[in-house]
């Protein structure tokens, strides 16, 4: 276990052919067994595919029905369910959290040798820590520094003045330019470029002239970035990504975006440039900021959904027209072009009312007078 109670993921419980005890798991978690931790598990498993040597998990209650069919010989529970439930059980405050803790048992991807390939070009003033792993065809520039027990796949390249902390795994193919910075236990997937120029031109008379770019790319501890991300150098400063931030498949982080801790983006989700991104900020799919604005922590981007201004406060913001059907959409589609002309007459159809309305209360005054 770590100082903060979490189990250690880089000293994992040996699973054999045999498999697994489950009194094993449940000490590595920190988590309360119930029932015969001498079970052995192999796989882990959905509720209602489960059946002997696997261990499957309920954390939406949709599926609470399946408790009394499931065929698995172990379960990860909540406290409340676990109340009503006779089987061997991981008993945990979580459920969803332990399994996903628990898959690192069971991942099957390989773990190459520390050492590094023949093909491997490296220059002589890089420093490589003898437990790292450096695949085949790999390139490691001047002055980079590999921590201890990083992966790094065939075909990757490391630019000049460029760090990787220990346990970190970079994919094959990835393309980390000089000057990034990568902490610890972090994940860069294949195709990711990490400290490409951001796109900065200035334009003189139609031609337009580069700003080259002298920042860098700074990257916190267990930040994963999914396949085909691009993380832009910064300007002048760096581009930030704090610690535990994950950005999955095809997200652009432009020069100089600072995103704070435990931010998620979902895929074809981007921020631009010189923007400030607060912590635990959730984006969904293809969702994004404009440049130059500041998020506060705490906010839920819906998909799609564009911020075009700093927000301050936290919560869930949404853009865009919701779905429907195309002939439908299309004529909401116009009415969005037609709204400014029909707020206009709105207004003038207001003023007349009034006009009116006014007109036949002076109406009615001087003939109560009369009478």
């Amino acid at each position: 276990m770590t100082s903060e109670g979490l189990p250690d993921q880089a000293i994992l419980p040996k699973v054999d052919d045999r498999g697994i005890p489950l009194s094993d798991i449940a000490s590595w978690l920190g988590t309360e067994l119930q029932g015969d931790g001498s079970t052995l598990i192999l796989r882990l498993n959905t509720l209602q595919d489960a059946g002997v040597g696997e261990l499957a998990f309920l954390a939406n209650k949709s599926y609470r029905s399946q408790l009394a069919t499931t065929q698995a010989s172990a379960l990860i529970l909540s406290p409340a369910d676990a109340e009503n439930f006779d089987g061997n059980a991981l008993i945990h405050a979580n459920p969803y959290v332990c399994y996903a803790r628990v898959t690192a048992l069971f991942d099957a991807a390989p773990r190459p040798a520390a050492g590094v390939h023949a093909t491997a070009v490296i220059d002589a003033s890089a420093q490589i820590a003898p437990s790292a792993s450096v695949g085949p065809h790999v390139v490691i520039g001047a002055r980079v520094t590999i921590g201890e027990r990083v992966r790094i796949g065939a075909g990757s390249s490391i630019g000049d003045d460029s760090a990787v902390g220990d346990d970190t795994n970079i994919a094959a193919n990835v393309s980390i330019y000089h000057g990034v910075s990568i902490g610890k236990q972090g994940t860069v997937h294949s195709g990711s470029v990490l400290g490409a120029d951001g796109f900065g031109f200035a334009n003189e008379a139609g031609q337009w002239v580069k700003i080259h770019q002298l920042g860098g790319v700074e990257i916190g501890d267990r930040v994963e970035i999914g396949s085909c991300t691009t993380i832009d150098r910064g300007a002048l400063g760096n581009t930030v990504i704090e610690d535990g931030v994950i950005l999955d498949n095809h997200v652009q982080i432009a020069h100089n975006v600072r995103l704070g801790e435990n931010t998620a983006m979902a895929a074809y989700s981007g921020i631009a440039g010189s923007t400030t991104v607060g912590k635990n900020c959730i984006f969904a799919g293809q969702a994004g900021a404009v440049g130059h604005v500041t998020i506060c922590d705490n906010v839920q981007a819906m998909a799609r959904c564009t911020l075009s201004k700093s927000v301050t406060e936290p919560g869930s913001y949404s853009s865009g027209l919701l779905m429907s059907e195309t002939p439908k959409w299309r004529k909401n589609a116009v009415r969005f072009g037609q709204l400014n002309d029909m707020a206009l007459r709105l207004k003038k159809l207001e003023v007349f009312v009034d006009e009116k309305l006014d007109e036949s209360l002076s109406d009615a005054k001087r003939e109560a007078n009369k009478e």
